[in-house]
């Protein structure tokens, strides 16, 4: 490999809501530590969040006009070096100079800007990488631009293209009338976009890109059948051929009990001690009664159907006739809201209901918690199951997406790392919520599986393995 580009919305640590933002925080790193070689480079908006003390680091590259249909804007492109690796970010005061990334009633026209704006910034750059890495619909743009109007330019020819699918659910659809006004695409390219009378970015995307990725093998399965698409398992199913799964990894220098600040008593696995009193630290600042022999069930998540909260509220009552405590924290549907606050209520000292999100108190709850609870209708990959385990929260999770392929049943071999269910089914979610409590009784068999949970490798190195063999394979179709 010579060259990468990495095309993101959002990147950690500059600017970031979710999973997309860690992703491309870290395996871009990952890449260049197997690869040292290679000219590893990330590119994203320049929003009004990023902190100053990455600003002042930042140079200026280049400026320059994006042409857009009938618009033309400049763009400005400034770039920093950080873990060997090039970011650039592209300015435009207009564009990303909002309250928040995504949500403006313009997120189209923004997002074409963009997509136009990092094929632009190549010629200017004269930097023409071999792979370019698009991900989700915001950047679908510069899949379908470089297979299209830009393929028989100098240096754009041999750029190959990668596109990842993090959440199926966002596509990126609009209305067909936007084609040739926002996203400056002809007549001649509406075979390309077209779904079902609409624009459909992501369905461009796959059609153009030389190879197609999801977040984990078992979601790659998933969104090509009718239940978890979002619609568009007919394209998916079309282009199968090219499309792949790979599990996401989590970045294990921010995300270590033995080193977070975050976390009062550090630990390791060969020494749990450290976890025995964040838990007291845990029940204390959250109010719930200071006791070791009572599991600690937690969850940290966005309050919305498809994280499972339909079957949480079916057995709550249930679950919390155990002899458990139970702690949530973040945001989401009203309905879901109302329902935790009330229950807070009802179960002093036994559950605590936090309806905010903090990054820091999110740590704290990892370390503190024994139980962490997934249980999503839907799950692409899921990063929380993954960071649990590295703290030693036995995860209970549904056998769906990343969840099935990161957490395996742990069964009386004992040879699993978690408590899995498979049927949508609030009480077979319970049986399995009720396998973890039964195994935290046996203090020293518990004790072996949190050690087990927090040695399971989930860093980013066999995933940055899998995605080089991905870049190669695409490379070597070009030299047919």
């Amino acid at each position: 490999m010579k060259s990468i580009l990495y095309v993101g919305a959002e990147v950690m640590p500059f600017a970031a809501t979710g999973g997309l933002g860690d992703v491309l925080g870290s395996l871009p790193a990952a890449v260049k530590r197997k690869d040292p070689s290679c000219d590893v480079r990330v590119v994203m908006p320049l929003y009004g969040q990023i902190k100053p003390e990455w600003r002042n680091k930042m140079k200026r590259e280049t400026r320059f006009m994006v042409h857009l249909a009938w618009r033309s804007n400049c763009c400005v492109v400034y770039s920093l070096k950080k873990d060997g690796v090039t970011f650039y970010f592209l300015d435009n005061e207009y564009y990303f100079n909002r309250k928040a990334l995504y949500g403006s009633y313009d997120d189209a026209e923004r997002f074409a800007f963009f997509s136009v704006a990092v094929l632009e910034m190549m010629h200017f750059l004269d930097f023409y990488p071999e792979v370019l890495h698009a991900n989700d619909w915001q950047t679908a743009l510069t899949v379908i631009h470089l297979k299209g109007r830009y393929v028989d330019l100098p240096g754009y020819r041999d750029v190959r293209a990668v596109y990842t699918i993090h959440n199926i659910e966002y596509q990126g659809i609009y209305s067909r009338e936007m084609l040739g006004d926002v996203f400056d695409l002809r007549s001649a390219d509406s075979s390309i976009v077209d779904y079902n009378g609409t624009v459909n970015l992501t369905k461009g995307a796959v059609v153009c890109a030389d190879h197609v990725t999801t977040v984990s093998p078992q979601y790659a399965k998933e969104i090509q059948t009718e239940t978890y698409s979002c619609g568009l398992h007919h394209i998916l199913r079309d282009y199968a051929y090219k499309i792949h799964g790979i599990v996401n990894g989590i970045d294990l220098d921010y995300y270590d009990p033995k080193n977070d600040p975050d976390v009062p008593e550090a630990y390791h696995f060969n020494d749990l001690a450290g976890k025995k009193k964040d838990k007291a630290v845990l029940q204390k600042k959250f109010g719930l009664t200071v006791d070791p022999d009572v599991p600690v069930i937690a969850m940290i998540t966005r309050l919305v159907s498809h994280k499972g909260f339909d079957l949480v509220l079916a057995v709550f009552e249930e679950m919390m006739q155990d002899d458990v405590q139970f702690i949530l924290l973040g945001t989401g549907d009203a309905h879901y809201e109302n329902f935790f606050k009330e229950a807070a209520k009802r179960y002093p000292g036994k559950a605590s209901i936090n309806l905010i999100y903090d990054r820091s108190l999110s740590k704290l709850i990892y370390a503190g918690s024994d139980i962490f609870l997934m249980p999503s209708k839907s799950e692409a990959c899921g990063l929380s199951q993954m960071i649990a385990s590295r703290y030693g929260s036995v995860p209970v999770v549904r056998e769906t997406g990343g969840l099935y392929d990161t957490i395996k049943p742990y069964g009386a071999d004992r040879s699993g790392n978690g408590f899995t269910f498979a049927t949508y089914n609030a009480h077979d979610m319970l049986v399995a919520i009720r396998e973890a409590e039964t195994l935290y009784k046996d203090k020293d068999h518990w004790k072996a599986l949190v050690k087990k949970v927090m040695k399971v490798d989930f860093s980013w190195d066999a995933s940055a393995d899998k995605y080089m063999d991905c870049y190669k394979t695409v490379l070597a179709y070009g030299k047919k």
